[in-house]
């Protein structure tokens, strides 16, 4: 059942050293500042919880997985500090999921926008329906994916990066998202999606856990300057959030 809370709701649900965690949102799963505060504060508990393994990330619902960062509060960004703070919700997210001791499994069902195509870009292992097409849009209303380009470009590289970035109107399927590496399986029904994630994750849940961690930290070598430099990216995307262009083109998609 999909939530009608404005602050979005987040649900967390451990089983089997599974932490399954649920987040939503009215408007297509996406994420007003709050609820990324909680993402964050939720991947770090989790992180160190010695009763869980893995962590499986998923939203509400059968249709988007996640529209990306809030519309509204983007529009009502007045100040640099408003428009840092807002951006870096999505970068405390990612360093949060990037230094967690635990693998995190992402379960997209649906399409995904902007900062939500960064949330699966950062999961360590991605199952996907076909439904599951991606863009980037950030460029068609004035600012850009700088907070989460390092994420996705660690995927999918610069070149991809680029074809995501510069059409930012169109939607790649699933299966040139499965080819770059950004998702690792594709499946053509939700059901068949999470019978093979269920037995996945009971399976990787069974391991070590000190190797599973071992594993996790060098799978993100070389990405230790992002605590910093995604906070850089924050205050740039502040800065862009404010000019005129940008401001013209949110009001004229409002409309």
């Amino acid at each position: 059942m999909s939530t009608d809370r404005p602050n979005g709701s987040l649900y967390t649900n451990i089983n089997n050293r599974i932490a399954t965690v649920e987040f939503g949102h009215p408007a297509s799963n996406s994420f007003v500042s709050e609820l990324l505060q909680r993402l964050t504060s939720e991947i770090n508990q989790l992180s160190s919880n010695d009763e869980v393994s893995i962590i499986v990330l998923k939203s509400e619902g059968e249709r988007a997985f996640c529209a990306g960062a809030s519309f509204d509060e983007l529009a009502a960004i007045s100040n640099l500090d408003e428009g840092k703070a807002f951006f870096s919700g999505f970068a405390n997210v990612i360093n949060a999921m990037r230094s967690c001791n635990k693998p995190i499994i992402g379960r997209v069902q649906g399409k995904v926008v902007g900062g939500g195509v960064g949330l699966v870009a950062t999961c360590d292992y991605v199952f996907a329906t076909e439904a599951a097409s991606i863009k980037l849009s950030e460029i068609s209303i004035g600012i850009a994916p700088l907070v989460i380009a390092p994420a996705v470009e660690r995927k999918i590289g610069k070149g991809g990066l680029a074809e995501l970035a510069l059409s930012p109107t169109e939607w790649k399927n699933a299966y040139w998202v499965k080819e770059k590496g950004l998702f690792s399986k594709v499946f053509d029904t939700i059901k068949a999606l999470d019978k093979e994630l269920d037995d996945f994750s009971l399976k990787l849940a069974s391991y070590n856990l000190e190797a599973l961690t071992a594993m996790k930290k060098v799978m993100w070598e070389g990405t230790e300057n992002w605590s910093s430099l995604l906070l850089e990216r924050a205050e740039q995307s502040g800065r862009l959030a404010l000019s005129e262009a940008t401001k013209a083109a949110l009001a004229k998609f409002k409309k």
